[in-house]
């Protein structure tokens, strides 16, 4: 049986990023870490938990095991319950001090978090203030969990071979927190609620009409309803879970510089948004410019080599738009920091705001790019670009004649031969790019739009999840070869040496330490492997998911299928999602909330921003009644329908195109007062069928009196008991008086009206 370990912070030796250092150096960090490492095991002990060093990985690495005892963990819960009551919290499941910890225990999440937050905690908050990477403690990298195999293996388990439902979500926060439960909560609850999307885009698929104004009220219903209804969800977990209002009591950062104005808060918060702004045009100009590249200049190419020409949009974007997402989150951070948020759940909501916006802007100006430039306009851009291309190319045929460059001979291998040897400008010209416009128009691609819902849709998750799954095994496969190990005799050795040392009655002494020694070694090999393992963010989990609600709210119009691939996708999504957590990642620090925080405002966000799309979407391409029928029976050709509007304007060209456009943008301003109508309408609803009345409701009402009756006890107990009040004498004005009130005349008076009657 392992030791109990609550918690293990890695210390490193020597400070990170150090290549080369002098003998004295070397001396000088020693000493340093010698002093931390002392300083570190004895503040733990005199807080009174138990720890003790262990080797790491390699030399520069220490792994410090915590655990805490009883009287120590009864301490920090009567404290935590102390807070809740203080802050109008609900009182939690945890046991009072009073109470016997074996006959109530913690559930494994809320112990960690405990220790976890009393180490790691500044010391005004009540904790031991070791914070990684701080100036005090800048050689403790971080602070981890171990994982429960036993839990995990059953969990794969249960995903692996089970329903959704048959997963009880409940366990999975008693192992590991709210913040992972309750994203777990919102992957099934989201999954689940995309089953009608996915049967009504099925049915409009096969029985509907392209663009139908019909699938796209519906589509907007739907996700109107399913934001009003985790609102709600989120508030009845958290009464059932006993977080709301948990930020109230939630720790200060050990950033957090107290004393600074509100102003000056905002302000830096304010100033953050020029920094957004110029990462968004840079971001826009990039793929904008991949865009016209991709679906213009590589259509009108035809010379040598024109196939692999065809891949350069797609290597361009590969090669900036990670670089400049890395730079732009790397200053996010920094703004972040530099906000001076006093609680970390602030600082997350506020980073989270800050990359959703650039991450939503690089899945979706892809599409709206092609919707509302590449349809309506495409065959201006086309004549456009063609211009452009042909005025460059007689400069550079100017230029290479001026060198005396000829490339006859690699043009003739592009297109098969050319006559005109003296003038290569034109040779350039009407060899290598298409001159022909009539040509050229007929390459514009009228699936475009289909075809791009297919790759975000399909594609880019597949990807994704192989990227989740698949990635970790070769790098640590990589990080076994580099050290000299095998990966896969690793992991045999591990069992071998688990079932090799059976106890046996009648051991002796030796046989037994031996054996105890074979199980520490392997128990600090488990250890050593999940230390290797990257810490888990449910950012990421959650940024996945509301984009792809994204594409579903804003672009599902385009490709009815869309909400039936998401469902499938999410299904593997929730098993890989667990599987991650399990196997290649730390096990997550609990942490308590009662809200997935700005993820429901970019729900909300995108919700509105789809009653826009859509309708600006069935406008422009909806095809006219009286051709539905012709084509159904073949493809859409959706650039088509601006034609059409044309013709009905007597007009041609761009300036009907533009004014189609103007007509789309009032149509979607329209629609957007109808979503505001219509969120009212859902959310008043929601609330008084599922709020209202319900046992979530009458328990917080419940426990807001219990804890007032519990405080207005105290109040009794603390003075002894219940004192009457005393109230002084009305002063008397005479005796006079005393006839005026022994008098009543109530009875004589109802009397004397029962003679007369």
């Amino acid at each position: 049986m392992p030791p109990h370990v609550d918690l293990v912070i890695v210390f490193r030796v020597t400070p990170p990023k150090v290549t080369s250092l002098s003998k004295e150096q070397l001396r000088q960090n020693a000493l340093k870490a010698e002093r931390q490492y002392t300083a570190l095991i004895d503040t733990l002990n005199r807080a009174g938990l138990r720890a003790v060093g262990k080797s790491g990985e390699n030399q520069d690495q220490l792994l410090i095991l915590v655990t805490c005892p009883q009287k120590v963990l009864s301490r920090l819960v009567h404290c935590e319950r102390y807070s809740d009551f203080l802050y109008g919290l609900p009182m939690s499941k945890l046991p009072s001090v009073e109470e016997d910890l074996d006959a109530a225990p913690l559930s494994p999440a809320d112990r960690i978090r405990l220790v976890h937050t009393f180490i790691t905690s500044t010391p005004p908050d009540g904790g031991l203030g070791i914070i990684p990477k701080c100036k005090e403690w800048d050689l403790v990298e971080s602070v981890m969990a171990l994982h429960d195999h036993d839990f995990n293996e059953h969990w794969i388990r249960l995903w692996t071979r089970h329903r959704i439902a048959s997963v009880q979500l409940d366990k999975i926060r008693d192992q590991f927190g709210d913040s992972v439960a309750l994203y777990f909560f919102f992957l099934t609850a989201y999954t689940r609620a995309l089953i009608f999307p996915a049967v009504l885009g099925l049915v409009f698929y096969f029985f509907g009409t392209p663009y139908s104004a019909l699938y796209s009220s519906l589509l907007l219903v739907w996700s109107v309803v399913f934001v009003e209804w985790w609102a709600l969800q989120e508030r009845i977990l958290s009464v059932r879970w006993c977080t709301r209002g948990s930020f109230r009591v939630e720790k200060r950062r050990a950033d957090y510089r107290p004393g600074l104005p509100w102003w000056k808060k905002e302000f830096r918060r304010v100033a953050s948004i020029p920094i957004i702004i110029l990462f968004a045009s840079v971001l826009a100009v990039i793929l904008t410019g991949i865009f016209v590249l991709e679906a213009f200049v590589t259509q009108l190419y035809k010379g040598p080599g024109h196939q692999i020409i065809s891949f350069t949009p797609t290597i361009l974007f590969m090669a900036l738009v990670p670089k400049v997402m890395a730079s732009y989150k790397l200053h996010a951070r920094r703004f972040t920091d530099w906000e001076n948020h006093a609680h970390q759940s602030s600082h997350s909501n506020s980073l989270a705001i800050k990359v959703f916006t650039l991450s939503a802007m690089n899945a979706y100006l892809g599409l709206a790019l092609s919707a509302f430039v590449y349809v309506p306009f495409g065959e201006s851009v086309m004549h456009f670009v063609q211009r452009y291309i042909f005025s460059g190319s007689r400069h550079a045929a100017i230029l290479l004649e001026r060198f005396s460059i000829n490339l006859n001979d690699t043009i003739k291998v592009g297109s098969g031969g050319g006559r005109g040897e003296k003038v290569a400008g034109k040779v350039t010209a009407l060899n290598l790019f298409e001159a022909d416009r009539e040509n050229a128009r007929q390459k514009l691609n009228p699936s475009r739009l289909q075809e791009q819902m297919f790759a975000f849709i399909v594609t880019n998750q597949v990807v994704g999840n192989f990227m989740e799954i698949g990635t970790p095994y070769v790098l640590r496969a990589v990080d076994s070869f580099r050290n000299g190990k095998s990966f896969r005799n690793g992991k045999a050795k591990k069992k071998r040496v688990a079932f090799d040392d059976d106890s046996v009655h009648g051991q002796n002494q030796g046989q037994v330490q031996e054996k105890r020694t074979k199980e520490e070694r392997e128990f600090l090999e488990i250890v050593r492997s999940e230390v290797t393992r990257p810490e888990y963010d449910v950012f990421e989990d959650y940024g996945e998911m509301v984009t792809q609600f994204g594409y579903i709210a804003l672009w599902s119009t385009i490709w009815s299928l869309a909400p039936l691939m998401a469902l499938l996708n999410n299904y593997i999504e929730a098993r890989s999602d667990a599987f991650k957590i399990a196997t290649h990642a730390r096990r997550p620090i609990p942490v308590r909330t009662d809200t997935i925080g700005p993820w429901l405002e970019s729900l909300s966000f995108l919700t509105w921003l789809s009653a826009l799309t859509n309708s600006a979407l069935v406008y422009l391409f909806r095809p006219p009644d009286d051709e539905l029928r012709t084509q159904m029976d073949a493809d859409v050709d959706i650039g088509l329908h601006a034609h059409h509007h044309h013709h009905e304007h007597g007009r041609n060209g761009s300036a009907a195109t533009k004014e189609l456009l103007g007509q789309a943008l009032l149509v979607a301003l329209f629609a957007s007062h109808g979503y505001l109508l219509l969120r009212t309408i859902v959310r008043r609803l929601l609330e008084l069928a599922i709020w209202r009345g319900s046992e979530e409701a009458k328990e917080a009402e419940r426990v807001n009196k219990e804890m007032k009756e519990k405080y207005l006890k105290q109040c009794t107990s603390l003075t002894g008991g219940t004192k009457l009040v005393t109230v002084d004498a009305a002063p008397r004005v005479g005796d006079d008086w005393e006839a005026f009130w022994a008098v009543d005349e109530g009875v004589e008076e109802i009397q004397r009206l029962v003679k007369d009657v």
